[in-house]
């Protein structure tokens, strides 16, 4: 497929359309390798899918939850795709992923609860945790050897611990959980009767040298205190349309997030046109394979060209779009770098720290790769020129 060349990135209607942090935030001239959204058009199936039912003329009320068909469409996508067996009866489509974690907090949260969230991670564990009135445990994020350092988990559960956060692919740190350390945490949880918000936004982006395993494909009994969102943004490049959806392999747990959700009053749900999009995207997979592979070889060209870069140091991702680095060696805290490189390079990246990823993020930045090679490669010109007029800077 030929979607991914340079030549098929809109800058003139990502200016007008992309927000959070994007092209239509940053003053011109500036690259912004930013917020995990692609710089390419959503695949042109959900488009005409979409055209397809404004054309019908009527825009009436849904099931209220959901569409049969999209929930049936999602069912069968997670087990063809990720092996996880869950009853079509059982998954709720919600106006994002974002959505469905803090229905889930809501449900499972009440105040005084505590819920481990891992640091760094997305800051919408931490906010939907504090949503529901409860208390955010930190618990420290640490590669080892190529995963995910579980061994001491245990001693962060106290008490009043209630749930744990599990973000399987990682975001920012791009690592999978292996079969071996999903089946601990579940083991802990039948120890301590604690419930796991399990956000698999990111399952579809795993690179092919990776493989993603998720924690719902260790059987429906074993994940009866799992409650999983999936939503579509990362995978299809469709964050406006705001689609998602949670499912769990427990009936009564499904109830009760049905009834947190406020689905059944008509005041929460999704729009029926983003439910046609969903159905489109989950015809789509052959693009996101496609785009898999364009992020392949831009997730390599990232790893040559900050091999090259001595005050950075940065892991391989198995997953994800999204490179994180370290710049600690710089000695500054990392809003403060990113801050100096719009403003004497042109470009814009992520800063760690206690806003987006939590305290164990500072000293980190992180750069979408989500874009055309042309693109990339300037962005990493204008690094590359940033950490040089750094440099000289401290040197004067």
């Amino acid at each position: 497929m030929t979607m991914f060349t340079d030549d098929h990135v809109r800058l003139d209607v990502l200016r007008e359309r992309a927000y959070n942090y994007r092209w239509a935030e940053v003053p011109e001239g500036v690259i912004p390798l930013t917020a995990a959204d692609p710089d390419f058009p959503a695949p042109e199936a959900v488009g005409n899918a979409m055209i397809q039912y404004i054309h019908g003329g009527y825009f009436s009320y849904t099931p209220k939850l959901g569409f049969p068909a999209f929930r049936k469409a999602i069912a069968k996508a997670l087990w063809e795709r990720k092996g996880e067996r869950v009853p079509e009866e059982l998954i709720l489509p919600i106006d994002s992923a974002a959505r469905g974690m803090y229905d889930i907090a809501r449900t499972i949260l009440k105040p005084g609860d505590e819920m481990i969230v891992f640091d760094p991670v997305d800051y919408l564990f931490r906010e939907s945790a504090l949503a529901a009135g409860a208390k955010v445990v930190l618990f420290p994020a640490r590669i080892k050897d190529g995963v995910m350092d579980l061994t001491d988990l245990e001693r962060y559960i106290t008490p009043r611990t209630r749930m744990i956060g599990l973000c399987n692919p990682h975001n920012p740190l791009g690592a999978l959980y292996r079969r071996e350390d999903l089946a601990a945490l579940l083991a802990l949880c039948e120890k301590y009767d604690l419930y796991i918000m399990n956000d698999e936004i990111w399952s579809d982006i795993v690179f092919p040298d990776a493989q993603f395993v998720s924690i719902l494909s260790l059987g429906a009994e074993q994940c009866r205190r799992v409650a999983s969102v999936f939503g579509f943004s990362k995978s299809f490049g469709v964050a406006g349309l705001r689609i998602g959806c949670i499912y769990c392999t427990d009936e009564a747990l499904f109830r009760r997030i049905v009834d947190t959700s406020a689905v059944m009053t008509t005041a929460g749900g999704i729009a029926s046109i983003c439910q046609v999009a969903g159905m489109a995207c989950l015809e789509s997979y052959p693009w996101v394979d496609a785009f898999i592979a364009h992020l392949t070889e831009n997730r390599d060209y990232v790893a040559a060209r900050l091999a090259k870069f001595p005050p950075i140091k940065a892991n391989k991702p198995s997953a994800t779009y999204l490179y994180y680095m370290d710049i600690s060696s710089l000695g500054v805290p990392a809003e403060v770098f990113t801050d100096f490189l719009k403003t004497n390079a042109g470009l814009a990246l992520v800063p760690g720290g206690e806003k987006f990823f939590g305290p164990g993020s500072e000293g980190h930045l992180r750069l979408c790769f989500a874009t055309s090679r042309k693109l990339l490669r300037e962005g990493l010109d204008r690094l590359e020129n940033g950490l040089a007029l750094w440099a000289a800077r401290e040197r004067a």
